[in-house]
């Protein structure tokens, strides 16, 4: 009995023993489990949507007194709005350019509007924010206009994009011109699917709904997938079309009916985020890619407060509308007041998605610290602005604004155009430096340059600095660290 009694709490013991270390090592796999390193957080999707044409005022958030945008005032309501921000420059081509790679154009050799008599293009040395985030293994898409070159080796698939639909330069470049013959000769406008010609364009009406199909349908298939969306969209730019669904919408007219529907696709583009359970971790950009173009009168935008429009480096060329939306990581509703260029956003977002910056140098920095207001001080000493084959224009410098002589044109005093005909510039010759504080003169109407000489000198300082290094062709300097365009050589 004694033997039966000491076999028996033996053999419970022995299962006490199996139970505990039983739960032992239940409990201790669950806890060596929870403590597994976590997977990293995926890399955030980057979605840029860029207009052509569109005035800063052109926004109801910027200030619109007759067009509705309720898809961007929401997007500014849970993002960042930023007041000074400035294209690369004043026109498509190389306010792309500047866009793109973090570079000043005419660091790259990219001026002006390129079109289809133009055998130049981006260089494939330069490195475009596509190719940027590729090398981290983004899927990348361009569905729009891209403008850095038509010929095979500077298109998109060749820097850095998987996926392209679109237009290869300005929607103006074809035969229906309204000044064809006189004193342009384009030829068919190619519409692209990657590097085939799919359509030859007779009119548009469909190109912002298929854009924006194509779009969706990009964010649909790489919810899986980081990816980088570029949406270069070919209006409001003219000649003006729009969809039927949006046409006699607007009290502006067909320009502000425009705006409505692109409006509209940046509501589809963000919906898609959020019905794929992306918009936490998607980085969406809107912003134009150079002032309204004034001539068109009743077909351009407005860029009201500023002075001038498209094709200037006054405030009005180049200050545009733009919103960036990123939850949880910038500050909803805020609104940014510091400078930055269209040249700072591919290091911004390199930061952001840990990618390695260009091999060649670039003149862009990373502005994150001033849109998160963790900082009100700009990373840019100054940023210069440039135009026509590489004329230094004007300097921004803290609150200041500094003109240097040159021509521009102007339709103050002159007959705006109406319904798609254009107007006819004045060229004007700006004779002396001007000085204009921006800050509390927008508009630039009083030349204080005569009563701060001191900030005169230094801003010429640093003009000077940056003509040896980009160069100034008024002066008849090439710039020691200006790179030279992709070229075509003709047979």
């Amino acid at each position: 009995m004694t033997f039966l009694n000491n076999t028996i709490d033996k053999s419970s013991n022995v299962k006490y023993v199996l139970v505990y270390f039983l739960v032992v090592f239940g409990l201790s796999c669950k806890e060596k489990q929870g403590h597994l390193p976590e997977k990293p957080t995926r890399q955030p999707n980057v979605v840029l949507i860029l207009t052509d044409d569109q005035g800063y005022q052109d926004v109801g958030i910027f200030g619109s007194p007759n067009i509705e945008t309720p898809h961007l005032d929401q997007m500014a309501s849970e993002g960042v709005k930023l007041t000074n921000y400035y294209a690369a420059q004043a026109v498509c081509s190389a306010s792309r350019a500047g866009l793109l790679t973090g570079c000043y154009p005419n660091r790259i050799g990219i001026h002006n509007a390129l079109g289809p008599d133009n055998t130049h293009g981006i260089n494939s040395s330069e490195t475009t924010i596509a190719e940027m985030l590729k090398a981290k293994g983004y899927k990348t898409a361009i569905f729009g206009k891209w403008h850095l070159g038509h010929y095979p080796e500077f298109m998109p698939n060749r820097h850095g994009f998987d996926e392209y639909f679109g237009i290869p330069y300005s929607n103006d470049m074809w035969p229906f011109h309204p000044q064809q013959g006189p004193i342009f000769n384009f030829p068919d406008l190619p519409l692209y699917e990657n590097e085939t010609v799919i359509d030859t364009l007779t009119e548009q009406s469909q190109l912002t709904t298929q854009i924006t199909e194509r779009s969706v349908d990009f964010i649909n298939r790489n919810k899986e997938n980081p990816f980088f969306l570029y949406v270069p969209h070919p209006q409001p730019h003219v000649p003006l079309f729009v969809s039927d669904k949006f046409k006699g919408k607007s009290k502006r007219g067909l320009y502000g009916d425009v705006i409505m529907e692109i409006d509209w696709s940046v509501g589809q583009i963000l919906e898609a985020l959020k019905k794929n359970g992306l918009e936490d971790n998607t980085i969406v950009i809107f912003t134009s890619d150079n002032g309204p173009w004034l001539s068109y009168g009743n077909h351009a935008g407005s860029a009201l407060p500023y002075r001038e429009g498209k094709g200037t480096a006054w405030e009005g060329g180049q200050r545009e509308p733009f919103i960036m939306k990123y939850p949880n990581k910038l500050q909803a509703g805020k609104t940014v007041d510091v400078p930055v260029m269209a040249i700072d956003m591919l290091p911004t977002l390199a930061a952001l998605t840990d990618s390695k910056l260009p091999e060649l140098t670039i003149d862009g920095k990373n502005v994150w610290d001033v849109l998160t207001g963790q900082t009100t001080k700009s990373p840019q000493k100054a940023y210069f602005f440039y135009y026509r084959v590489n004329e230094l224009f004007g300097v921004r410098y803290g609150k200041w604004k500094l003109y240097f002589p040159h021509r521009y044109r102007t339709m103050e005093g002159q007959e705006p155009g109406k319904d798609g005909q254009p107007g006819e510039y004045r060229m004007v010759d700006l004779e002396e430096i001007e000085l204009y504080d921006v800050e509390n003169d927008v508009s630039e109407t009083r030349n204080v340059a005569d009563e701060n000489p001191e900030i005169v000198a230094e801003i010429k300082l640093l003009a000077n600095d940056m003509r040896f290094r980009l160069g100034d062709s008024l002066l008849e300097l090439e710039g020691s660290e200006s790179r030279e365009p992709g070229r075509i050589v003709q047979k």
